[in-house]
C-alpha cells in the first residue's frame, strides 16, 4: 500500500501558492531530453545476462587509460595507489555516514582533522572545512561567503575561471541581487586579463574569483591582484583545479588570497566519469565563522584524552534559509578520505616529485607541438597544462585524432561557445603521460593539420 500524505486538493493548494498551474512547470530549467531520456534496455533478464549487456555498453567507451590521453580542464588523470582504493573500501570507512555523534565516529572525525590539516598547507591558508562537493560549487560557496563578509554584492569573475564554475556561480545566484561581472577568456594574454580584473574592482566589489592555473594553464602572481582587492575592501578567492599544483608553486595564500577553494581529485580519486569528486575550501582565521559546511576540531575528553568533534558549527544551524551559513550541508567524506591516504603516502617530498614529473611532461608536450606545423602553443608559463592555436578549427582536430585512438584535449569551444575560441585547444600532460605517447600525439596531429 502506498503512503500519499498529500490529497490532490492538497497538491492544488501548493501550486496556487507558488503561483504555478502545474507540477511540470517546476521542472521547466531541465531539457526535456534530461528531463525525459530514452533509455534502451531490456526490460527484464537474469543476473548473468544483465552484466553481459552492461559489459558490451561498457566496451563502447574509451577509458582514460587504454589510449594516450591528454584531456584536463578541470579533471585529471593522475596515478592513484591501489593502497588508496583498498583502505577507503574497509567496512568502517565505506559504510560511515555521519560524525554527528563523536563517540562512535572518532576515526572518521580522525581522519577530516588530518585532511583539513593538509589542504590549509597546501593553500598556505589557516584553517580549511571537511571538504565540499566539488569544486565548482566550492566558488560558489566562496563568493557567498564574500558577500557576507564584506556585506558587498559584486563579484567579479576573472577570463581564466572554468566556464563550469562560472556556470555554478551564476546559477546559484541568478534568483538574487548579486552582480556577477564575468569577464572574457583571453588565452593569448593573461597579463592583460589580470589587468582587467584589477581595472574592474570597485568600491562596490565584494570578491575577484581567480583561477591559477588558469583554465588555458598560465600560472601567475596574483599578488598584485590581492593588493588591489584589498585596497576597496574586497576579497581575493583564488580557485585551484589541478591541486597537484600545489607541490611546485607557491600557494594562493601567500599571494594574499583571503578564500581558496578547488577541485582535489587529482590526489587519491579517479576520473570515474565526471565525480563523485572533493571540493576544497581553505581561508583565514579570522573569516572562519562565515565558512561553509562542517569544520572537524581536536580536543580532549573528560579524562584528558585527545579527542575530535565538530566545531563551531553543525549542519542544523545550516538550514536557515537566507541565514545559513551554507547551501551544501554534507561533505564528500570517502573522496576526501582518499585524497587524506594519498597524500599521506606521498608526504611533502612525494608530492614535489610528483609535481616536477607533471611539469616535465609538460615540458616535453609543449616542445613537441611547438615543432608542429600549423601548431602555435599559447602558454608560456604553466604547469601541467598548455593552450595551443591550430590552423583548423580544434573541435574537428580533436575528433580526428579519436580516430586514431588519441584523445588529444579538450577544445576551448566546448567550454566557450561562441567566444572565438574554435581554434583553440586545452591540453594537459600528467605523470601517467609517457614519451610515446608524446609522439603519437605529435605525429597523428601532423598527419590531421
Amino acid at each position: 500500500m502506498r503512503y500519499l500524505p498529500l490529497t490532490a486538493a492538497d497538491r492544488q493548494s501548493m501550486l496556487e501558492k507558488i503561483g504555478v498551474r502545474h507540477i511540470d512547470d517546476l521542472f521547466k530549467d531541465v531539457p526535456n531530453d534530461v528531463l525525459n531520456p530514452e533509455i534502451d534496455l531490456p526490460r527484464h533478464k537474469a543476473e548473468m545476462e544483465v552484466e553481459r549487456h552492461l559489459s558490451r555498453m561498457a566496451a563502447k567507451n574509451t577509458s582514460a587509460g587504454s589510449v594516450p590521453f591528454f584531456i584536463g580542464a578541470g579533471a585529471y588523470k593522475h596515478h592513484v595507489p591501489a593502497t588508496v582504493d583498498h583502505l577507503i573500501q574497509r567496512g568502517e570507512f565505506l559504510t560511515a555516514y555521519t560524525p554527528y555523534q563523536p563517540e562512535i565516529a572518532q576515526g572518521t572525525l580522525q581522519y577530516i582533522f588530518e585532511f583539513q590539516t593538509q589542504v590549509a598547507q597546501l593553500t598556505g591558508m589557516d584553517v580549511a572545512n571537511a571538504s565540499m562537493y566539488d569544486g565548482s560549487t566550492a566558488t560558489s560557496e566562496a563568493v557567498m561567503m564574500a558577500r557576507r563578509v564584506t556585506r558587498k554584492k559584486k563579484a567579479i569573475l576573472a577570463g581564466s575561471l572554468h566556464a563550469h564554475y562560472r556556470a555554478v556561480v551564476e546559477t546559484t545566484t541568478q534568483y538574487t541581487d548579486d552582480v556577477i561581472v564575468a569577464q572574457a577568456p583571453n588565452p593569448a594574454d593573461p597579463e592583460a586579463e589580470l589587468k582587467a580584473v584589477i581595472d574592474a574592482i570597485d568600491d562596490e566589489t565584494s570578491c575577484v574569483v581567480v583561477q591559477n592555473p588558469g583554465v588555458f594553464g598560465h600560472v601567475l602572481d596574483l599578488t598584485p591582484v590581492a593588493e588591489a582587492a584589498h585596497a576597496k575592501k574586497a576579497l581575493l578567492i583564488v580557485v585551484v583545479t589541478e591541486v597537484m599544483s600545489l607541490g611546485l608553486i607557491k600557494s594562493p595564500g601567500e599571494m594574499g588570497a583571503d578564500i581558496v577553494v578547488g577541485e582535489g581529485q587529482s590526489i587519491g580519486n579517479g576520473l570515474n566519469f565526471g565525480g563523485p569528486y572533493v571540493g576544497l575550501f581553505a581561508t583565514n582565521q579570522k573569516f572562519v565563522r562565515q565558512m561553509p559546511g562542517r569544520l572537524c576540531g581536536e580536543t580532549v575528553d573528560a579524562n584528558g584524552k585527545r579527542g575530535f568533534v565538530l566545531t563551531l558549527s553543525t549542519r542544523e544551524q545550516h538550514i536557515r534559509r537566507e541565514k545559513a551559513t551554507s547551501n551544501i550541508c554534507t561533505n564528500s567524506g570517502l573522496c576526501a578520505l582518499a585524497f587524506t591516504i594519498h597524500m599521506s603516502l606521498l608526504g611533502e617530498k612525494g608530492l614535489r616529485g610528483v609535481a616536477k614529473v607533471n611539469h616535465r611532461n609538460a615540458i616535453a608536450l609543449k616542445n613537441a607541438l611547438a615543432s608542429v606545423a600549423g601548431v602555435e602553443v599559447l602558454t608560456s608559463a604553466f604547469f601541467n597544462e598548455i593552450a595551443v592555436k591550430l590552423s583548423k578549427p580544434a573541435s574537428g582536430v580533436v575528433d580526428a585524432l579519436v580516430g586514431k585512438d588519441i584523445l588529444a584535449g579538450v577544445p576551448a569551444s566546448r567550454l566557450y561557445p561562441g567566444a572565438g575560441l574554435d581554434d583553440v585547444l586545452i591540453l594537459a600532460a600528467t605523470e601517467t603521460v609517457t614519451a610515446d605517447d608524446i609522439a603519437a600525439l605529435k605525429s597523428a596531429l601532423e598527419e590531421v593539420l
